[in-house]
């Protein structure tokens, strides 16, 4: 089904002018009838009587088809069951009375911008959805919103359970696809965006893992959750768009808002961080302590302070390293006697 933009119908101030006129004359003319005492028109005043009264009863038929579209927003319309177009571009509309305006999503508040509301009412709460019946008219917002999902527990390609949310730019680029392809497009938009970050986070690790291939490419590489955002936030995108194309939806962007290890098992990752950072530091320390020590050595020699032996030099280069690779101070000892 292909959308249908009703472009030629801004005439409702004519037709709100016109129907107000006629009920003024309506008013007046019943008016100069009952107080008309001329028994000769009787006849005649009796039709125009019955005329005037009859409009009065029915001529606000014509108001029910006066529509006013504000800027970024759409009205879809159906007749007897038939789509017969989308009201799209600001301005003041009049359409068949019997036309009436469709979008199910009208009552569907999903905690996302565009949805909020003065109005209280019925609010159901889900584990990741929360739909409120609140009282909406049945334009479509084609403004850009942002939706929000609750964060999900999902384990990442190692099978470490963690804790993502992402927050999803998106607009409604094609109304009769969003009210008629699929049963309440922001209930779908929410779904496909959690099905998407599900698919997305098990291709990575939380952190930098070694032989893991996260591009599909079969080589090991440094992707992960926490240092490939971008990326990550960019299939995200992709892959959420390919799943809402038929919703008339366009995915703007898709960012990720939180991310954490689980609570069951993120003071064991806190642990096997703190001991890879150790592990890190005295690497460097080691490193650092043996070019010291072998600076030293070549200085003594260039110098010629002192001629050490073997046994000398290695007695040397222990207690350097232990004074340069200690995580506590040391208590020198001076001796005092001879080296031998």
């Amino acid at each position: 089904m292909k959308e249908i933009i009703l472009s030629g119908k801004k005439n409702g101030m004519a037709v709100l002018l016109i129907t107000f006129l006629l009920y003024v004359a309506a008013i007046i003319g019943t008016v100069v009838v009952a107080t008309s005492g001329n028994p000769k028109d009787v006849s005649g005043g009796m039709i125009v009587l019955i005329v005037c009264i009859v409009y009065m009863s029915i001529g606000w038929f014509p108001l029910i088809g006066l529509k006013v579209i504000k800027p970024q927003e759409a009205l879809v319309l159906t007749l007897f069951g038939k789509y017969i177009g989308t009201l799209k571009e600001e301005g003041f509309y009049f359409v068949n009375p019997f036309s009436t305006g469709v979008n199910p999503a009208a009552h569907t508040k999903l905690g996302q911008s565009g949805d909020a509301s003065g109005n209280k009412g019925l609010k159901i709460r889900a584990d990741d959805i929360d739909i409120e019946a609140v009282s909406l008219g049945k334009k479509i917002s084609l403004k850009v919103m942002t939706l929000s999902n609750s964060k999900q527990k999902i384990n990442d390609c190692l099978g470490n359970p963690i804790e993502i949310s992402i927050a999803v730019t998106w607009r409604v680029v094609d109304t009769v696809k969003a009210v008629f392809n699929v049963d309440n497009y922001k209930e779908f938009l929410s779904l496909q965006c959690d099905s998407a970050l599900r698919d997305i986070v098990r291709i990575y690790p939380y952190d930098v893992a070694q032989n893991v291939d996260t591009t599909g490419d079969g080589q090991a590489d440094e992707g992960s959750l926490r240092g490939s955002s971008e990326e990550v936030a960019m299939k995200i995108k992709e892959k959420i768009q390919r799943q809402v194309v038929e919703a008339g939806i366009e995915i703007i962007d898709a960012r990720i808002t939180y991310l954490a290890y689980a609570p069951e098992i993120a003071a064991v990752m806190l642990q096997r961080q703190q001991a890879s950072a150790i592990v890190d530091a005295r690497k460097m320390i080691v490193d650092g302590a043996v070019g010291m020590v072998e600076m030293a050595l070549d200085k003594l020699k260039e110098e010629e302070v002192v001629d050490l032996d073997e046994e000398r030099k290695a007695a040397m280069v222990s207690n350097l390293l232990v004074v340069l690779c200690g995580s506590h101070e040391t208590q020198p000892i001076v001796n005092a006697g001879s080296l031998y």
